[in-house]
């Protein structure tokens, strides 16, 4: 137990020193990490038939999306892919909230294959500015 508490504990810096020091983009980059993990460890439970951290995992991927990626968009200087992202966020969030009330595994693929096209893209434009 005492071993458990430290390696949380030590995970949790570790997380948090990656925000810290991670520039904008990155930090956009750790949001579609987290959601997908979320929706990943989602699918499992659902196999598993474990409904309440099923629950858990899919509130965690909707907070991320609506509270990081979506809340992030600057809809003023970011025009119509702000808007448009921001669409395509709601979408997933339907999706995920299907997934969860009707056990639809089928819409935990379809929201995690849409975040993985943004996010590869969200990449691809970090790795052209580091180039």
């Amino acid at each position: 137990m005492t071993y458990s508490r430290g390696a949380n504990a030590y995970a949790r810096v570790g997380v948090e020193s990656g925000v810290m020091s991670a520039d904008p983009h990155k930090l956009i980059v750790m949001l579609f990490d987290g959601a997908q993990a979320a929706i990943r460890a989602a699918r499992i439970h659902m196999q598993a038939g474990n409904t309440a951290e099923k629950g858990k995992a899919i509130s965690k991927a909707l907070d991320i999306i609506n509270n990081g990626l979506a809340a992030a968009l600057d809809q003023e200087k970011g025009g119509e892919i702000a808007e448009r992202l921001g669409s395509l966020y709601d979408y997933i969030a339907r999706l995920l909230l299907t997934a969860n009330l009707r056990n639809d595994e089928e819409s935990l693929n379809q929201a995690e294959s849409l975040l993985e096209d943004v996010a590869s893209a969200w990449r691809e434009i970090g790795q052209q500015q580091s180039a």
